[in-house]
């Protein structure tokens, strides 16, 4: 849980956290391991969640915007030590989309797979809350590709390579699946608070 504010103004930065002004880009200001920004056609993408649910579902473009939208004004951290404060995400609250799923009862887990073939993973206790959105837009503006568009992941109380970008596909699951970074040595948990960004 982050700290009460300072003043009414801004919260305090987890530990080990510079503020700059906007999120760094991929493949422009931020490293791309090699990976450059996937090409997606809007016309052409899919938001499929599926796994240990009822009812999955295969949603287009235009029907995801006809979910309901909300804004989350929150604060979103890079495991590299910048944050960006107060940013304004635009979409829909994951718990919401759940919801239309039905998840099994077995259900514990969410993975997530996007289009450069980028995966994390996270518990649904994890992503139940109301800051926890699939966003598209950002400070009143799509997003573009090297932050994520069409549809990316953002998890305020993680690190970054949580907030999964180019989302295409949900898949929830009754055991845990280890992601790109989890398995390169980068903490699962990546509570910002805790400075928990590696494997102990």
């Amino acid at each position: 849980m982050a700290p009460k504010n300072l003043d009414n103004e801004r919260r305090e930065l987890p530990p080990n956290q510079t503020a700059i002004k906007r999120l760094l880009r991929w493949g422009k200001d931020h490293p791309t391991i090699g990976v450059p920004v996937p090409k997606i056609s809007l016309k052409d993408w899919v938001l499929t969640v599926d796994g240990e649910v009822e009812k999955p579902l295969r949603l287009n473009w235009d029907e995801f915007l006809k979910l309901l939208k909300v804004e989350s004004v929150s604060d979103f951290h890079c495991v590299e030590g910048w944050s960006v404060l107060k940013c304004r995400w635009e979409g829909v609250r994951f718990k919401s989309l759940v919801a239309l799923v039905k998840p099994k009862a077995t259900a514990e887990f969410a993975s997530f797979e996007c289009a450069d073939g980028y995966t994390t993973s996270l518990t649904l206790e994890e992503l139940s809350g109301d800051d926890v959105v699939l966003a598209y837009k950002l400070n009143g503006d799509y997003l573009e590709g090297d932050i994520g568009a069409p549809v990316r992941l953002v998890v305020p109380s993680k690190y970054a390579y949580k907030s999964a970008m180019w989302i295409t596909r949900i898949k929830l699951t009754s055991k845990k699946e280890m992601g790109y970074w989890e398995v390169r040595g980068y903490s699962d948990t990546a509570d910002v608070w805790k400075n928990d960004r590696f494997s102990k």
